[in-house]
């Protein structure tokens, strides 16, 4: 395997995440954590990659700048040491691909550093089937509904089967270079938001083709 990160920077990053990235996560254990740490993100619904983006945030400020303060359009990166990184929290359930940030910026970062790094938690999940116990605890811990819920719910827009723990697999420290963006798709290719305006264009990896891309893993399956 050829490796392209400083050594002391993934090493860094590693070893604070293994000390201290718990294996199992609770989905109103995790969202109490952030809501009492006054996150801004405890309120959504896909918890487990806020959740993680909360823990870099806490166990690595003194590493990296977070957020990136560099701006590709409007898009920004989770942060930045010594190259923009990004954080991301897949769920095995969901498959081999997962949709990772915008391609005009990704290829505009390597394009200035030469690659940057993703950062994926892998982990099993579980969910509230019938979609009661939980959403209803979630719902009232946050309050009134917010507008777009409301639209949603006069649309008769189905509600998604909520997550409620996480176990994880692995940790992988990812290099996204040009090499690895040949391998992968793109997803909202021509998408449009309800308001009639194009998204923009995400990177869609497939876990299948990143073995060669793989700087580091953490392993909890042991």
């Amino acid at each position: 395997m050829t490796r392209k990160f400083p050594p002391e920077l993934s090493s860094n990053i590693c070893n604070k995440l293994k000390k201290n990235i718990p294996k199992y996560w609770d989905a109103k254990k995790s969202i109490l954590e952030m809501k009492a740490d006054n996150a801004k993100n405890w309120k959504q619904m896909e918890w487990i990659g806020w959740y993680f983006e909360y823990l870099c945030h806490k166990h690595l400020d003194d590493l990296m700048t977070m957020p990136d303060k560099q701006k590709y359009g409007n898009v920004s990166f989770d942060g930045f040491l010594k190259f923009p990184w990004d954080f991301k929290t897949h769920a095995i359930q969901s498959g081999n691909k997962i949709p990772v940030n915008d391609l005009e910026a990704t290829s505009k970062a390597i394009s200035n550093f030469g690659f940057m790094g993703l950062i994926i938690v892998l982990g099993d999940v579980k969910y509230d089937n019938d979609n009661s116990d939980f959403k209803k605890w979630h719902d009232q811990l946050k309050g009134p509904k917010s507008d777009n819920v409301k639209k949603n719910e006069a649309r008769g827009a189905r509600s998604r089967k909520r997550k409620t723990e996480l176990k994880i697999f692995q940790i992988l420290f990812l290099r996204v270079d040009n090499d690895l963006l040949d391998k992968c798709d793109t997803f909202q290719k021509n998408w449009r938001n309800a308001n009639g305006n194009p998204r923009r264009t995400k990177v869609l990896l497939d876990l299948r083709k990143i073995e060669d891309h793989i700087e580091y893993v953490i392993d909890y399956s042991k």
